[in-house]
């Protein structure tokens, strides 16, 4: 398995089995209760995490075109 696939699957695994560790109201987190900030917090980390998968994709894009960096 390529590391894209591993490091794709990291945010709907943090959302959707986190969950279940995450679910509850107290405590306050940024102003926000801790459910909602562990659904916001991996949105960000999931952006992050694409801009790194992008980034090893277009690599190993380049290198089987042969072009070199």
């Amino acid at each position: 398995m390529k590391l894209q696939h591993v490091l794709a699957a990291i945010p709907f695994v943090g959302v959707l089995v986190g969950m279940f560790f995450a679910n509850s109201v107290e405590p306050y987190v940024l102003g926000l209760p801790f459910a909602m900030f562990w659904v916001v917090m991996w949105v960000v980390v999931a952006a992050v995490i694409m801009a790194v998968v992008y980034q090893l994709d277009e690599r190993e894009e380049r290198r089987e075109r042969g072009e070199g960096r």
